[in-house]
């Protein structure tokens, strides 16, 4: 399965707000290249972001297999360590969707690094095939029917509500529902799965 002709569109408008929010939070915004807090812990990703990472790792298979081999190898790491306790199906990578499992998501893997993250320098391995959680995390972002903004816990520290809305990251969810639609599959993963699929 390739990825729709549609995710470098959205892949560019995201990056776009991402680069507006980021500029209109200047210093209060704490991201920068060698911080990692955002890779550590699980967290859900789509089918898409899912396509995206598998097209990512083969890219990188052609054109550093070293690297790719070190990324899987992280990968497999990480689903042997914590596979067992994983909240959905270990076998597929599939999470699961039932309150109990959902519930169980919510303590999984809290402080366990990203498999695509390089230990030695704290950069993303295949940051260009970052899902979309990775590529808006740090700015202000609605959440929860645009009810509260959330942001890194980093990021803001002293300023107030009216300074943390005004630098509000817009993100295009039409956009990605619609390119989901177009793929038509359904469930979430990890990237630790989404790696070695």
């Amino acid at each position: 399965m390739r990825l729709p002709k549609g995710d470098k569109e959205l892949l560019h408008s995201v990056d776009a707000a991402f680069e507006d929010a980021a500029r209109r939070a200047g210093e209060w915004l704490r991201c920068r290249k060698g911080c990692a807090q955002c890779c550590l812990g699980a967290f859900a990703i789509n089918s898409l972001d899912a396509l995206r990472l598998k097209t990512g790792m083969e890219v990188l298979r052609s054109s550093d297999r070293a690297l790719a081999a070190k990324v899987e190898d992280r990968a497999r790491e990480w689903v042997a360590r914590l596979g067992n306790e994983f909240p959905g199906d270990a076998d597929t990578g599939v999470l699961g969707e039932s309150d109990e499992e959902r519930g169980r998501f919510e303590e999984f893997a809290n402080d366990a690094p990203c498999p695509a993250l390089d230990p030695t320098g704290n950069g993303c391995d295949l940051y260009q095939w970052r899902p979309m959680t990775c590529r808006v995390f740090g700015p202000p972002v609605r959440v929860e029917d645009g009810v509260s903004l959330g942001c890194c816990e980093l990021c803001f520290a002293g300023a107030d509500e009216g300074e943390v809305a005004r630098c509000e990251m817009a993100v295009p969810h039409e956009m990605e529902e619609a390119l989901l639609e177009e793929l038509g599959t359904k469930g979430q993963t990890v990237v630790a799965f989404a790696l070695l699929s």
